[in-house]
């Protein structure tokens, strides 16, 4: 049944049947015959079929919510008797935000430290992609902004404040100054964030309050596009001061501070709120909390 389970739970976020089988690792027509089984055992239609995936039926859509709940509790239950026979171990799965990632290792390397068994994937997400992908077990935890825009029920941890810089190169505009507004950065050649990260959203909300709007010439995904693009010289970008630090230590770029007002928003670790959570990642959790103060 679980199995079963899992590959409707695939089919659902996949929403196409040769995906879900090649993500499950089955053949198309197995998982089709094991939602089939399921739909009997069930006795309810779970799938709109035609030619192709056409969605979940409403009770399917119940179905799923309450799949969702059995899988993540059975693999809560398999990761806690695998810890009690070989110690900690397994698979971890984080989501970052594109501008937490550049301190993300100050979270994994004492954890993996201390829990040398335990492999991490860290993935690059948005900060809805990470919420969403939580709720459909495609992601254990994530690195995100607590404090900007509703979470919902997740387990939260504070990890550290995030700041402002103004990030151009030597000798450009701006370069010599001690700090400059937020209409004064607006002004110049800027290089962003895409409108579907919550970092540009932050930005054009403080940019508002000033009475601005950028519109960036150059727009990416990317934090480190975004810095290739500050350090031609032709453009100037706005982001968090850890990333603006690792490259203005250097020389190659200056950070200035922005002021008027001088933002703040907390970046932390969530997961989804369950009981008991796995092992591994209750363990992330205890480091989460443990380290936090050590964040730089």
């Amino acid at each position: 049944m679980i199995d079963k389970l899992e590959m409707f739970i695939a089919l659902a976020r996949e929403r196409h049947f040769g995906r879900a089988a090649e993500s499950c690792g089955v053949t198309q027509p197995s998982l089709s015959s094991a939602i089939r089984q399921l739909e009997d055992q069930l006795g309810v239609q779970l799938v709109f079929r035609g030619s192709r995936f056409q969605g979940l039926t409403p009770e399917g859509q119940r179905v799923l919510d309450r799949s969702q709940k059995i899988v993540a509790d059975t693999r809560a239950l398999r990761d806690e008797m695998r810890s009690v026979r070989a110690g900690l171990s397994g698979n971890l799965r984080l989501g970052v935000i594109p501008t937490a990632l550049p301190m993300v290792a100050e979270l994994t390397a004492p954890f993996t430290a201390r829990h040398p068994n335990v492999k991490v994937t860290v993935l690059s997400r948005t900060s809805a992609e990470i919420l969403a992908q939580i709720e459909s077990l495609e992601l254990d935890a994530g690195i995100t902004y607590l404090d900007n825009e509703p979470l919902g029920r997740v387990f939260q941890v504070p990890l550290y404040p995030e700041f402002y810089r103004y990030l151009c190169a030597p000798g450009t505009a701006l370069a010599d100054r001690a700090h400059v507004t937020w209409a004064e950065a607006a002004e110049q050649p800027l290089c962003l964030l895409t409108a579907d990260m919550q970092n540009r959203r932050i930005m054009n909300q403080h940019l508002g309050e000033a009475g601005a709007q950028a519109a960036p010439q150059i727009e990416s995904n990317s934090s480190i596009a975004l810095i290739s693009h500050v350090m031609t010289g032709h453009w100037a970008s706005i982001v968090p001061m850890r990333l603006a630090r690792l490259f203005a230590e250097t020389g190659r770029l200056v950070a200035v501070p922005i002021v008027d007002p001088e933002a703040e928003h907390v970046v932390g670790l969530i997961a989804a709120r369950r009981e008991p959570q796995t092992p591994v990642l209750a363990a992330l959790i205890e480091q989460a909390q443990r380290g936090a103060r050590n964040f730089t």
